[in-house]
């Protein structure tokens, strides 16, 4: 809104109006999220793609999973809300460890059921 020196009013206006038209949706986490149609964009959550690191990266079961602070980098959204995707993935027992200053491991692989 600096940038362009609008209101606040007015870019939700604007989203509005592209919404309208296909070209902005709404997203969970964040107001609105512009859609272009040559960027293929993952839209499941992000406690899901988080754990397809697993198999991509190829971890092995007691291996250091990457911190919160590089996969809030990498998939462009704050700490805390990694931190909350992370701790979903514990509580499903695919990760183990964390807290304040300990590394996470991977504690289990999951299967392609459980990635898809």
């Amino acid at each position: 809104m600096r940038t362009h020196g609008v209101s606040r009013g007015v870019a939700i206006r604007a989203y509005g109006v592209l919404r309208q038209e296909g070209l902005a949706e709404p997203a969970p986490g964040e107001r609105w999220r512009v859609v272009r149609t040559s960027e293929q964009v993952d839209r499941r959550p992000l406690h899901k793609r988080i754990a397809d690191i697993i198999a991509t990266d190829k971890l092995q079961v007691g291996a250091a999973f990457p911190s919160a602070s590089t996969l809030a980098e990498r998939f462009g959204v704050s700490r805390p809300t990694v931190t909350k995707a992370l701790e979903k993935l514990e509580a499903a027992g695919l990760l183990a460890g964390g807290g304040q200053g300990r590394v996470r491991t991977v504690r289990a692989v999951p299967t392609r059921e459980e990635r898809s």
